[in-house]
């Protein structure tokens, strides 16, 4: 069983900028769950990987690969060696596309990440969806059916608000995975999401990790804000 957890969302630009910040972790005894983004994969590639995981660090490869399926499959089994914990496409690249990264992602021996599909990004917005995107559905009905979609295909979970993670816990049953970015202090800035909740209230809602950048990294004290975090979502510090 999948225990819920905390993930940094690490959006750093460089590999100095990355390590600076784990390093103020070097005296916790809980390591935390990092999230490599597209900024910092792009400008340090798969070195930045390898050494935050011989730092013993798990790693949310967040990199929403969107294209044709067999190119989907070729790219997923390349990151497949990285030895990541966790990776994603997008829900939006269809069914087909998202069984030929599960393809793709899984080892000879039959192992694997954890692959997940985006359903709408946290800084989308209905009436975005609705001028920009032309998608005439509910903002809700479309995040459940791209999570009904993502399970069809195989995958353990969806990334979405933690908005919706109850409607897609009750559209795809309990073990499906909610992985939620838009995660909030109560007394934080809300950044340039839209659809955010706490810590706290994404736990009530059925968030199995919450993904947490600004509110940690910018923070004063990095650390303390990680604490109060895995707090308020967790219960306690493992």
């Amino acid at each position: 069983m999948i225990q819920r957890d905390v993930i940094i969302a690490c959006d750093f630009k460089s590999a100095e900028d990355t390590f600076r910040f784990l390093d103020l972790f070097k005296a916790e005894q809980r390591k935390p769950f990092l999230k490599i983004g597209m900024e910092l994969f792009y400008a340090e590639g798969p070195a930045i990987v390898r050494e935050i995981k011989r730092r013993g660090h798990r790693i949310f490869l967040d990199l929403k690969l969107h294209d044709i399926p067999n190119t989907v499959k070729k790219a997923m089994a390349v990151l497949s060696r990285l030895d990541v914990d966790m990776c994603n496409v997008h829900a939006a690249g269809t069914i087909d596309m998202m069984r030929a990264a599960l393809e793709g992602l899984t080892r000879e021996d039959g192992s694997r990440p954890l692959l997940i599909a985006v359903t709408q990004l946290t800084s989308t917005s209905e009436e975005r969806m609705r001028r920009e995107l032309l998608i005439d559905a509910s903002i809700n009905d479309t995040i459940v059916q791209y999570a009904r979609n993502t399970k069809e295909a195989g995958l353990d979970g969806v990334v979405c608000s933690p908005l919706e993670a109850g409607m897609v816990k009750a559209a795809c049953g309990a073990g499906f995975l909610t992985v939620t970015p838009g995660v909030r202090f109560a007394d934080g800035d809300a950044g340039d999401q839209v659809r955010i909740t706490t810590p706290a209230r994404a736990r009530e809602i059925g968030s199995d990790f919450i993904v947490v950048g600004r509110p940690i990294t910018a923070a004063a004290d990095p650390v303390a804000a990680y604490r109060r975090c895995v707090a308020e979502f967790v219960g306690e510090m493992r």
